[in-house]
């Protein structure tokens, strides 16, 4: 009776090892990666912003444009070289906030080349690459307002779904009545337009858009910044989670652009008139440098 005791425990034991092991190699084995997919189809998707100014957006000449377009390309002609593809194509496919976080978890885009903030509510969904930029939120306003006063009896303009939209939520329940409208707008160039038009006292995004904005637009000298932030915006390429193979592809083509300073270049494309890079932009830059 022992022995048969016995013998069967170690034919349950080999069944439930060798269950184990069968569900360790799936694991370790995911289909349908997507460095994969881009060698079978030489094809990278990629989705920008229309109206992200410096970061992404659509430029003259009708194609994608702007500082994380220009990483994103930079991720792309690397693969070129890794994959062995000299004529992978990338298709770009426009994006907003709605539809950005869906396409890319439907497979529509591989890699998501705008002005996202990496946030860990995020991450609950999707994976995100090293920082490439670090800015905050501001208020855009018509010259000769009151950039300094106090949240109150403002008519806010805010794009629905972003992280300035909640910190403003935030703020204004902490500071509790006080007739503070948010007004949704559907991107950034409404919301320069509900500022001119005086639908809305100001417009709240991040300042390195704001920016941006302000240069692009028609009469930079009617518009003003308020000189403080009220969030904190950490930048970087979102992409899939599950998948470290791309990840490590994208971060290593970021890493290697900051630790041997060609992201210069870049920056002064975009950022060149608005000086050199905020020290803690540079600090960015130096800690995200790893070394290979």
């Amino acid at each position: 009776m022992h022995r048969a005791l016995t013998v069967t425990c170690l034919v349950i034991g080999a069944v439930v090892v060798s269950t184990g092991c069968a569900a360790f190699d799936r694991a370790a084995k995911p289909p349908a990666m997507t460095l994969d997919r881009i060698k079978a189809t030489n094809t990278i998707s990629m989705g920008y912003r229309a109206s992200s100014v410096p970061f992404s957006f659509v430029g003259p000449d009708g194609k994608p444009a702007g500082y994380s377009v220009d990483l994103c390309a930079r991720v792309a002609d690397d693969l070129r070289r890794e994959l062995r593809l000299p004529d992978l194509e990338v298709r770009w496919v426009p994006v907003d906030v709605p539809t950005r976080t869906p396409a890319l978890l439907n497979g529509v885009i591989d890699l998501e080349c705008g002005s996202t903030t990496n946030t860990l509510t995020r991450q609950e969904q999707v994976d995100f690459s090293l920082t490439t930029f670090i800015t905050g939120g501001s208020l855009l306003v018509l010259a000769g307002a009151d950039l300094e006063r106090e949240f109150r009896n403002l008519r806010i303009a805010v794009i629905p779904g972003t992280t300035t939209e909640r910190t403003l939520a935030e703020m204004i329940t902490k500071l509790g009545p006080g007739g503070v409208d948010l007004i949704p707008v559907k991107d950034h160039g409404d919301g320069l337009a509900a500022v001119e038009s005086r639908a809305a006292d100001a417009y709240a995004s991040d300042r390195a858009i704001l920016i941006g904005l302000v240069m692009t637009s028609q009469n930079p000298a009617r518009f003003a910044l308020m000189s403080r932030y009220f969030s904190y915006e950490p930048y970087a390429l979102m992409l899939r989670r599950g998948d470290p193979a791309f990840r490590l592809a994208v971060n290593r083509v970021l890493a290697r652009l900051y630790r041997t300073g060609d992201i210069e270049s870049v920056y002064r494309r975009w950022f060149g008139q608005m000086g050199v890079p905020a020290s803690l932009l540079v600090a960015m830059y130096a800690i995200e440098g790893l070394p290979e």
